[in-house]
């Protein structure tokens, strides 16, 4: 299936905010009652103006997936990323019809082109196992695992890539 990767300009926001919330529905429907989270809600801010990017790919003139970074924000205490420029990879999300076509590599390779380009050294990301595939992605993506917390309902599993 052909979708062309684009980043994202202030047109797209509204579409872009529909399409990342309602992917985050689906996956994680208990989350939808802790509101809009606050990249999604300062999108501009961080992904046009700051230092994060966001891509998309468009298939036939409607977005079929996303994915961004931010700036790491040192929350998990069991990682350290001081004196390095860390980003966290965001909001990776492909529809299930355009799944298993290479989509969600090229559009991760396409992100990865701008952190080196933007002077990154290491690129974070959270997974969790009970997202099918999403590890094995990763680790083909040339991501380590580095931490897995012990939470049995999360198992919330911590990866890097060195740039």
């Amino acid at each position: 299936m052909s979708a062309s990767i684009q980043a994202v300009t202030a047109a797209d926001i509204p579409e872009v905010l529909r399409f990342v919330l309602q992917a985050r529905d689906e996956i994680f429907p208990k989350l939808k009652a802790t509101g809009l989270p606050d990249d999604l809600a300062q999108f501009e801010a961080i992904y046009l103006q700051g230092d994060g990017q966001f891509l998309i790919a468009r298939a036939e003139g409607r977005i079929v997936a996303a994915v961004g970074y931010l700036p790491y924000d040192g929350r998990f205490a069991q990682l350290n990323y001081q004196g390095c420029k860390t980003v966290e990879v965001v909001r990776l999300y492909v529809l299930p019809a355009f799944r298993r076509f290479g989509l969600a590599g090229e559009l991760y390779r396409s992100l990865e082109a701008l952190a080196r380009a933007d002077g990154v050294e290491m690129v974070y990301l959270h997974t969790h196992p009970f997202l099918p595939g999403a590890i094995d992605f990763w680790i083909r993506q040339g991501f380590e695992v580095v931490h897995v917390e012990a939470d049995p309902v999360w198992q919330t599993t911590h990866m890097h890539r060195p740039l």
